[in-house]
């Protein structure tokens, strides 16, 4: 796989596994959905609570596995992340529809959805993909 066939990868496949570094040094390890922005940035919505969050403020390096229908065929991710403040309501509208596909039914009952949770977005900024080929 190269690094354009890694990409498309991760465009076409929205789940994952997420780590982040706790405070002792061990990796914390989170399911996820994400999405592969424009940009070329990872983009995760969660809310500001969890470990995932809290220990990217703290420690910003994170390694990804996007997982697809075949058990075999991966890509890891390696970057730094970073938390958005809370209450970025477009972007967390633009991570919800390209995960799920579609829009929501409701985006007013959506956005007050993400105020109560405290949603922010975790943005990951790629450094490395592998499995590439040599």
């Amino acid at each position: 796989m190269n690094h354009e066939q890694a990409l498309d990868y991760l465009k076409r496949n929205h789940r994952g596994v997420l780590t982040t570094m706790k405070k002792d040094g061990r990796p914390q390890l989170s399911n996820i959905a994400y999405m592969l922005d424009d940009d070329g940035t990872i983009k995760i919505s969660t809310t500001n609570d969890r470990f995932k969050a809290r220990n990217i403020e703290k420690d910003g390096r994170v390694s990804m596995m996007a997982l697809g229908d075949n058990w075999y065929e991966y890509v890891v991710v390696e970057g730094n992340g970073k938390v958005s403040p809370e209450g970025e309501l477009a972007e967390l509208r633009r991570v919800y529809e390209a995960i799920a596909g579609q829009p929501h039914s409701n985006w007013q009952e959506y956005d007050a959805a993400m105020l109560q949770d405290h949603r922010v977005i975790i943005s990951i900024n790629i450094e490395k993909l592998y499995p590439l080929s040599q």
